[in-house]
């Protein structure tokens, strides 16, 4: 079996706006998938203007807190 993809856009009422070309006399099956709407997409929160700029770093966020040792993973 081989695969072709084809991306078909339709009208407003549904009609192809234009049609692929495919190769005569043969059978084929179709899989319709339908893209999912970009409005239901989940917006990105945003901090509240309030307090928006408002945080300082006061030491080093990379190092761990605690020394390895006390790490319950490594034992």
């Amino acid at each position: 079996m081989q695969t072709k993809r084809v991306i078909l856009e339709t009208d407003q009422h549904g009609r192809l706006l234009h049609q692929p070309q495919l190769p005569p006399n043969i059978r084929m099956e179709a899989i319709f998938l339908l893209p999912e709407d970009r409005k239901k997409e989940k917006r990105r929160r945003k901090p509240s203007s309030a307090i928006k700029g408002k945080g300082k770093i006061l030491g080093d966020i990379v190092s761990p807190v605690v020394p390895p040792e006390d790490w319950e993973a490594l034992q």
